[in-house]
């Protein structure tokens, strides 16, 4: 197996799990709220609200290196197949 191909196996494993994320962080955002006035009555939607941010807290940075791993990857990739694209004529 050449060089190339186990890079674009390892963006490609990159990228599925990327994706993944953004689903996952786009369902958390859906149950969002952008701004909520709560009373002492409704703790349980408050909490509910608190533990939506801390996991988008965990994702964010997540999404951020992987969205920033796949992408020097795949540049990467195509220098590669640049380089070897030219070096082939000679």
């Amino acid at each position: 197996m050449s060089t190339l191909t186990m890079l674009l196996i390892v963006w490609g494993v990159l990228t599925v799990v990327l994706v993944l994320l953004l689903i996952y962080r786009s369902t958390l955002s859906m149950h969002q709220d952008e701004q909520l006035f709560l009373d002492d009555s409704s703790k349980n939607l408050r909490e509910e609200q608190e533990q939506v941010q801390a996991r988008m807290k965990k994702v964010t940075p997540w999404v951020r290196v992987l969205g920033a791993a796949s992408g020097v990857l795949i540049i990467v990739i195509a220098g590669i197949a640049v380089w070897q694209r030219i070096n082939q004529g000679y």
